[in-house]
């Protein structure tokens, strides 16, 4: 087993389970409290259960098991990778492609595609089901995200993604004009009524999405958005909640569009980070997909969204 050692900052009176699946960013909170169950985590020394709350300045230490045989099948999916080396990759993942399994889910995912070009030489960390995933982006959202391939890579890079130190830039095509730039400061957490969607909710997880304009059309912008957070559908809920929501966005979207979009008009085009091993910072950039480039032509000839 490795070891893996973290030292508590602000827990804020959480459960243990919760900060331990916040501080690894995308660890899921049933690993952690699986973990827990197993007597894989011991504070001060001593082994604690899930409802333990840790105090600031306390040493977690969390005995990660070895990477278990994965039901899971390898495919030979073409991935377009930007870049690899020893302890990462970056991919840039198209429209539609679900990052990890689900239910309903089980192939054709960005997971059963690394199985089958990295093998076992991907992190361990987020358990058996989403090997080497350090953060998603939604199936209909194409673009960049980094893939790690050592646990010590992955506690680093979820490390600067939690601290706000990675850079993550995004495009987006939204309903109506934006003259100025801003920042959305909201809560989001699950929404109240629908459990597949979330929300700007009291109580939520503190997110912070900057954007300003880059072109606007006759009732819709492109934009650039910089996030601070990485919360689940963060942009798309956060450009809704200010009325300006993501063209093909069915999920969170009210407005009628007669433009035609197999998914929300979001790519993630630009992912930088400080390199795990040697701390050289690294930026990649991808260029805009065809179709969301040929929405771009059809707006700048005049076209609209809404009908």
């Amino acid at each position: 087993m490795e070891k893996i050692v973290i030292e508590t900052v602000n827990p804020e009176n959480s459960r243990i389970d919760k900060y331990i699946s916040e501080e690894l960013l995308d660890i899921s909170r049933s690993f952690a409290s699986k973990l827990l169950e197993e007597n894989c985590v011991a504070v001060s020394g001593k082994t604690v259960t899930k409802n333990y709350r840790p105090k600031t300045g306390e040493i977690i230490e969390i005995l990660m098991p070895e990477p278990k045989n994965l039901d899971l099948t390898p495919e030979n999916i073409p991935l377009d990778i930007v870049y690899e080396d020893d302890f990462l990759a970056v991919i840039n993942k198209p429209q539609g492609m679900v990052v990890h399994p689900a239910n309903g889910n089980e192939s054709g995912t960005l997971v059963n595609a690394l199985l089958y070009h990295f093998g076992d030489n991907l992190s361990a960390i987020n358990g058996v089901i989403r090997p080497g995933i350090v953060h998603r982006i939604d199936k209909d959202t194409a673009g960049l995200l980094v893939v790690a391939k050592t646990n010590d890579a992955h506690l680093e890079l979820s490390r600067q993604l939690k601290e706000k130190k990675a850079n993550r830039r995004y495009l987006a095509i939204v309903n109506g004009n934006i003259y100025e730039g801003g920042t959305v400061a909201k809560p989001i957490g699950g929404h109240p009524k629908d459990r597949k969607k979330m929300a700007v909710v009291s109580g939520g997880r503190d997110a912070v999405t900057h954007y300003k304009p880059i072109e606007n059309f006759r009732d819709s912008a492109l934009i650039e958005c910089v996030l601070e957070t990485g919360r689940t559908h963060q942009i798309r809920v956060h450009m809704a909640s200010i009325g300006h929501s993501i063209v093909g966005d069915k999920t969170y979207s009210t407005r009628k569009e007669k433009v035609k979009t197999s998914g929300q008009l979001l790519f993630a085009k630009t992912i930088g980070f400080n390199h795990p091993k040697t701390g050289e910072y690294m930026e990649f950039s991808a260029e805009i997909p065809k179709y969301f480039e040929e929405i771009l032509e059809y707006l700048r000839r005049g076209g609209t969204v809404g009908k």
